[in-house]
């Protein structure tokens, strides 16, 4: 018997304990990340760090439907769960890792045909376009591998188990960080050693988050096309804002890229290292999105109203002292940062830039990932996909132009941060309209019928 562990006890402890335990999960492929592009840097060519930049902004957007659906799963999968219905749960969670794989193999195909377009789009040319196109078609053909794994995150948390969630993600990274300098220096391979490495990373997480998923829980059913029917339109309803919300935070990057690279390959790779070190350096709110979700899930599902805006409060809070801590600690890293990667010039500058005053700006992204995890689980997942969208475009396009005419290659980063505060302020009000007019749920037939189910368990 699944048990909803969201109902009772601190929503503070809850969200710190499932964003810190998820955040080690993440930061250990972030991290593995962030030696690979420590280990390029090491090769001495620029065009190298400028490839993984160019390339990194395309996986961004690839990625996306992975997220997009993990999203869909982790919402659908915590309320059947709050509203006492396992059936519904591991039906719903079933049907989203089959559309999940059919929906990411259609776009790893068209992807794959595109890539020297879609690469040389963001401005790649020459010898780092080629090393770019390389380095995706070898990673890019594991999407659906990753839509798995990620997927089987998340049905992991919205059943409350943040630790084998978070354990398959380190797998992930140990064998990364295993194979990347036996790959990269050993075999000489370089870009496509690093890829390789990915990869293998890419399977681990998926089985090691799959597995527990089927024999601790068993959280999934044999498919079932009677059951994979009906199941198109609650998943989607959710997953297709979910990936389009998904979609705009790679698109604003791509047009951040671009605008970068007008500054030279020098700008590019400097903003490819603080590209690496944001979700190393944040990584707990990157997790917290995922991990409030199931949270406020849960409640919702079991109408506990009160319960979802506390959650919601306490996440603000949560986020405030993450970014504080974190923008410290930064700060007096810089002299680390020197060294590691060997900074002069317009790297060094955007490097600084960022571990500094820029970093505290990371607050205002926090909310937003608050907001839409309260929008994805509360039945408004278009409400994640109008904030995103315009924190991408309006919120970035016009901001960088400003500051790349005011500033140049600094003020490219200085404006993407400064969009951030307008739809932070837009998702936070947004946010409490929804919750204070009782909108956080409307109850499906099978959720009132666990809830009844529930409160016949809990008399008894």
């Amino acid at each position: 018997m699944s048990e909803a562990k969201f109902l009772e006890g601190s929503l503070f402890k809850h969200i710190s304990v499932m964003s810190l335990t998820a955040s080690f999960g993440l930061m250990a492929v972030f991290l593995v990340d962030f030696v690979d592009m420590i280990f390029i840097s090491m090769l001495g060519k620029a065009e190298l760090a400028a490839a993984i930049g160019y390339a990194g902004a395309i996986l961004f957007f690839t990625a996306s439907f992975s997220i997009g659906m993990s999203i869909a799963a982790g919402a659908l999968v915590a309320r059947a769960l709050g509203a006492g219905n396992e059936d519904l749960a591991k039906r719903q969670a079933t049907n989203a890792l089959v559309i999940g794989v059919i929906l990411g193999s259609l776009f790893v195909l068209a992807v794959w045909i595109y890539a020297y377009e879609l690469t040389a789009l963001l401005g790649a040319e020459g010898e780092t376009l080629d090393l770019a196109v390389n380095y995706l078609r070898i990673i890019v053909p594991s999407l659906p591998i990753l839509m798995i794994g990620m997927v089987g995150s998340a049905i992991l948390r919205a059943h409350g188990d943040a630790r084998r969630a978070m354990m398959a993600t380190i797998y992930g990274g140990l064998v990364n960080a295993v194979l990347d300098p036996i790959l990269i220096f050993g075999l000489d391979l370089e870009l496509t050693g690093a890829a390789i490495a990915s990869v293998c990373a890419r399977i681990t997480i998926a089985v090691t988050a799959i597995v527990p998923v089927i024999k601790v829980y068993q959280g999934i059913n044999r498919p079932s096309f009677s059951t994979f029917v009906p199941d198109i339109s609650p998943v989607m309803a959710i997953a297709f804002p979910a990936i389009l919300t998904q979609l705009a935070t790679p698109i604003g990057s791509a047009y951040v890229t671009r605008t970068m690279a007008t500054f030279g390959e020098e700008a590019v790779a400097g903003m490819a290292i603080v590209g690496r070190m944001t979700p190393v350096a944040f990584g707990v709110l990157f997790a917290l999105s995922g991990a409030i979700g199931p949270i406020i899930g849960q409640n919702a599902g079991a109408g506990k109203d009160d319960r979802v805006r506390a959650a919601f409060r306490d996440g603000i809070y949560f986020t405030a002292g993450v970014v504080v801590l974190v923008s410290i600690i930064l700060y007096l890293l810089r002299p680390f940062f020197v060294t590691l990667f060997a900074l002069d010039g317009l790297a060094l500058t955007l490097v600084f830039l960022f571990a500094g005053p820029l970093s505290l700006t990371f607050f205002f992204n926090g909310v937003i990932f608050v907001g839409n995890a309260a929008f994805n689980n509360l039945n408004h997942p278009y409400y994640s996909t109008w904030i995103n969208w315009g924190r991408h475009t309006v919120g970035t396009i016009p901001f960088v132009m400003l500051g790349a005419s005011l500033a140049g290659a600094p003020g490219v980063l200085i404006g993407q941060a400064a969009g951030g505060l307008v739809f932070a302020a837009i998702a936070y009000v947004l946010a409490m309209r929804v919750m204070e007019k009782g909108e956080t749920h409307e109850a499906t037939e099978f959720e009132r019928e666990g809830r009844l189910h529930r409160l016949l368990h809990n008399r008894r």
